[in-house]
């Protein structure tokens, strides 16, 4: 049920037809740091983005545990709402 609060929610997203799990942006803001690289096994709660917005520097969490497929997004890069950042497996 958490799970599924937090999908609507837009903290997380899954893709339904490759079953790939995303950690979104909560929030728009610039990439200060990437914490994870492709082939990292990662844990719930794990932080693995490093988002500043408002002049405040803000953890991404992720909500699943797996490995990291992809990194969607480098130091510097601007992004959205709901954009995607880390792509798990």
């Amino acid at each position: 049920m958490e799970a599924l609060s937090r999908l609507r929610s837009g903290q997380i997203s899954i893709e339904s037809q490759s079953l790939m799990k995303q950690i979104t942006a909560m929030m728009a803001g610039i990439v200060v740091e990437v914490l994870v690289k492709p082939g990292d096994a990662i844990d719930d709660s794990q932080d693995v983005i490093i988002l500043e917005s408002m002049k405040m520097q803000l953890p991404v969490q992720a909500n699943v545990a797996g490995t990291v497929s992809e990194v969607k997004v480098s130091p510097g890069d601007f992004v959205n709402e709901g954009d995607p950042l880390v792509l798990l497996s």
